[in-house]
């Protein structure tokens, strides 16, 4: 899709942020039992009891603090993809919604909200997934782009902003993906659209000797530099058009904003703080009958 990414990034496996911290824990656990100078827990006063306390804590995952971790917020996307199919799609939609949140329809901005009240559910819901994510340094704010595949088997692109919520959860309890919502989104289709995939392979119907290969979801995700000291002043909206008021996160260091042009254009535009600079991340475009790609 031309200008529809402003800057493109090779592919990073997700990472389970889950298994990584217990992951982690289990090899410093197993550090601490090999230490060879580390009397056992018999010798050490009060050592019984304490390793009977720490075998029935529950796992706790490490605090994330403040750190943008794009993994998190994709499985937040994908937990949104996911209910549009369990509960329905617009119910989906309320439920992942932030209060202020808003969709860019082709006639414009709208509040969420407004807009969601006593909509039905469709019987059947498009289905997407996250392919990038950038995120502010302190996690605060995020976007995601992906692909959606609709019922009817058009395909497109979207984009969506995401702010962490004051769940008002313990300091100390990791950032799960449920404290995220979307704040603002935009969807449109190829244009042309692509020669429909070719059919899938069913392992069964293929035969014991049938060797199938599941596709791998991958995620390209940047987090920007945390602001040290001084920063130079973000670049401000682009002009012409109609253009939404500029976002940041916390930190100062990702900021977005929407335009919609007089031809009906809609566009996204997210700019953040990386290698000392400010970055284009993304300028998601979206003509009118679709975007070129």
């Amino acid at each position: 899709m031309t200008g529809a990414v402003g800057q493109r990034m090779q592919p990073m496996a997700t990472r389970n942020v889950s298994l990584f911290a217990t992951g982690c824990a289990l090899l410093a656990l197993s550090a601490c039992a090999s230490n060879p100078n580390r009397p056992p827990p018999s010798r050490v006063p009060g050592g019984e009891a304490a390793q009977a306390m720490l075998e029935r804590a529950p796992v706790r995952r490490p605090a994330l603090g403040q750190r943008g971790e794009p993994g998190i917020v994709a499985t937040a996307d994908r937990a949104f993809a996911r209910a549009a199919q369990e509960i329905g799609l617009w119910s989906a939609y309320r439920s992942f919604a932030a209060s202020d949140a808003q969709l860019h329809l082709p006639d414009g901005v709208t509040p969420a909200a407004a807009w969601l009240a006593g909509r039905t559910d469709p019987e059947t819901a498009p289905q997407w997934s996250p392919t990038a994510v950038w995120s502010s340094c302190d996690g605060s704010l995020a976007v995601s782009f992906g692909r959606y595949t609709d019922p009817d088997g058009t395909v497109g692109s979207y984009a969506a902003t995401w702010a962490r919520q004051d769940l008002g959860r313990n300091a100390l309890d990791a950032m799960p993906s449920d404290s995220y919502r979307f704040t603002y989104k935009l969807r449109g289709p190829d244009n042309p659209q692509p020669p429909p995939p070719a059919p899938r392979v069913d392992a069964q119907a293929a035969g014991p000797d049938a060797i199938v290969v599941a596709a791998i979801g991958v995620i390209d995700g940047k987090v920007a530099d945390c602001a040290r000291g001084a920063m130079p002043a973000p670049p401000g909206a682009e002009a012409g058009g109609t253009t939404g008021p500029m976002t940041l996160s916390d930190d100062r260091t990702l900021q977005w904003h929407w335009v919609q042009d007089a031809d009906g254009t809609r566009r996204l535009l997210v700019d953040y703080f990386r290698e000392g600079r400010w970055q284009r991340a993304l300028d998601f475009v979206m003509p009118p009958g679709g975007a070129r790609r």
